[in-house]
């Protein structure tokens, strides 16, 4: 196995921030030299394992450090954060291959302190896990987010509130000092969301109440700081319901001191046919939510044909029409972290695509020795590749260049954050990008 030392090479000034496409030939250690760069720091932020090897096309964050510490006996991370006057988090933040605190520490281990990237601005971001996530990725993705929603309770064929198992997530979210929020949706027992179901509730305000009553009951009983409701595939009839059901909804979170946020379909104009899109006013909603997610991401999907699941030009298109009709300030842009492997040829009916992680996609890339190409259109990273059964996939998924290309219109926008859907598959780069860009807001 071989290991970079960080004292190996040095740094010199220059932006903090450079992101590399690796060319054919190049080895982690000569990109570590042509930027001044130590490789250990460059595996760090790129979650990549020895021996690491690198696919054509890859690309990479190179991230400068501006203070380093050694750690001694005795060190922990409480301690070495209060000796340079930053939180744990921060220290976590800069340091990745700590994994949410999880590995101990040990003399002679360099620590980033601090990193000479100038963020833009402070930014919220937050994003969703299931019960069965594993704890291990999530405490690594925490540091990197303001608030954890763990998903979902669902609505019952009786308009009841679908139990769910989140204690383990609110408590590991406050160990990472993320504010737990609330998901409700109109999911099923069967984990699918049901139009029929919302028809049913918004058809009756007293059942809208009742469940109202039981929300509230929870997030008393939970301790949950924030209500996220996400119902889709609301029928156009029963638009008006949904913004009423809002509203109660918000009156009842403002007694709580908590926010409401609420998750829309990703529109481009106000009357959009399709189930997906009529029930959601986008106007409306919003002025009922404190803040509101952009669902951004989906363009390519598992059963539809190859794609990039969250095209720029189509983010872009959804936030030109939601800034006309919601503040700035109140948005979250979704954020997919997932990628896409489909087998060729697509055929629409028969298989669908793989759900992978995006450093899965690169791991790939590597194993089958593939280059991986990028689409200035949509800025997304794609590759072709042959597997063991003679069958030809398309995959497409998101790196350090169409990471950075998205979360700069939160800034060209102006808006409230990001909102990751969702917190099952590491993403090291991902959120090292994000550290570069932006300081988290902490609830």
């Amino acid at each position: 196995m071989i290991l970079f030392p960080l004292w190996r090479i040095g740094w010199d000034g220059g932006d903090g921030m450079t992101i590399h496409v690796v060319t054919a030939g190049q080895t982690l250690y000569a990109i570590g030299e042509l930027y001044g760069v130590a490789p250990g720091l460059i595996a760090r932020y790129n979650n990549l394992s020895a021996p690491y090897e690198l696919a054509v096309g890859q690309s990479l964050v190179i991230l400068k450090p501006k203070e380093l510490y050694t750690v001694q006996e005795g060190d922990s991370l409480y301690s070495i954060a209060g000796q340079f006057g930053i939180s744990p988090i921060q220290l976590l933040q800069n340091n990745p291959n700590l994994r949410g605190g999880t590995n101990r520490l040990y003399p002679e281990q360099v620590l980033v302190i601090s990193l000479q990237t100038e963020p833009l601005r402070s930014i919220q971001a937050y994003g969703y896990a299931y019960p069965w996530v594993d704890t291990r990725i999530l405490s690594g993705i925490l540091p990197y987010q303001s608030a954890l929603a763990p998903f979902s309770y669902g609505l019952s064929a009786s308009m009841e509130l679908l139990p769910l198992e989140d204690e383990a997530l609110i408590q590991l979210a406050r160990q990472y000092r993320c504010a737990p929020w609330m998901h409700l949706s109109t999911l099923t027992e069967d984990g699918g969301f049901s139009s029929e179901r919302a028809s049913m509730l918004l058809a009756s305000p007293a059942r809208q109440q009742r469940l109202a009553d039981q929300v509230m009951q929870t997030i008393r009983q939970k301790g949950y700081q924030g209500l996220d409701v996400d119902f889709e595939y609301v029928n156009p009839e029963y638009a008006d319901d949904y913004v009423s059901f809002a509203a109660q909804l918000r009156e009842r979170t403002q007694e709580l001191g908590i926010p409401l946020i609420i998750a829309l379909a990703p529109k481009t104009y106000a009357d959009q046919p399709g189930i997906l899109y009529e029930g959601h006013n986008y106007r409306a909603l919003g002025e009922q939510a404190d803040a509101v997610l952009l669902m951004t991401y989906e363009w390519g999907y598992s059963y539809g044909p190859p794609m990039a699941v969250s095209p720029l030009q189509a983010v872009r298109s959804v936030l030109d029409y939601a800034v006309t009709e919601i503040p700035p300030e109140k948005i979250f842009m979704g954020f997919p972290n997932y990628a896409y492997d489909w087998p060729l040829p697509f055929e629409a009916g028969s298989g669908r695509a793989r759900v992978i992680s995006h450093e899965m996609a690169v791991e790939m890339a590597v194993r089958y020795r593939v280059e991986i190409q990028y689409d200035e259109a949509s800025a997304t990273p794609y590759f072709f590749y042959q597997s063991e059964d003679g069958r030809v996939h398309e995959v497409w998924f998101e790196d350090a260049r169409s990471t950075q290309a998205k979360l700069l219109l939160i800034q060209e926008y102006g808006l409230r954050g990001v909102g990751y859907w969702n917190d099952m598959r590491s993403f090291v780069q991902g959120f090292s990008v994000q550290n570069a860009l932006y300081t988290l807001q902490r609830l």
